[in-house]
């Protein structure tokens, strides 16, 4: 079982910047690939980014395609997200999740950090 921690979130004027942090604890995260998430109250999940358990393939969504990077700190069980050129149509509670190796879905969650841009 893995357990999933997001932090990093908070306010942030338009054109600033977050790194958001998805900590795993109970399993590591090695051979596990990793998706941040979002979700706007009411709407669905947006899948924002992922990356692959060795750290070599990445895909971002075309909204925030170079603005923002996915990266992993294996040896810190880590997942890391960082936001550059906040909008405000980035504001939404952000999620990490983990797949386990042939996994079709993700089979962990975090619990969510909120990120708010301000105009």
């Amino acid at each position: 079982q893995v357990q999933l921690v997001e932090s990093g979130g908070g306010l942030v004027q338009s054109g600033g910047s977050l790194r958001l942090s998805c900590e795993a604890s109970g399993q590591a995260l090695d051979y596990h690939s990793v998706g941040w998430f979002r979700q706007i109250p009411g709407k669905e999940y947006e899948g924002v980014s992922c990356i692959s358990a060795s750290g070599g393939n990445t895909n971002y969504a075309d909204s925030v395609k170079g603005r923002f990077t996915i990266s992993r700190d294996n040896a810190k069980n880590t997942v890391y997200l960082q936001m550059n050129s906040l909008k405000p149509e980035d504001t939404a509670v952000y999620y990490c999740a983990a797949r386990r190796p042939g996994s079709s879905e993700y089979d962990y969650w975090g619990q969510g950090t909120q990120v708010t841009v301000s105009s």
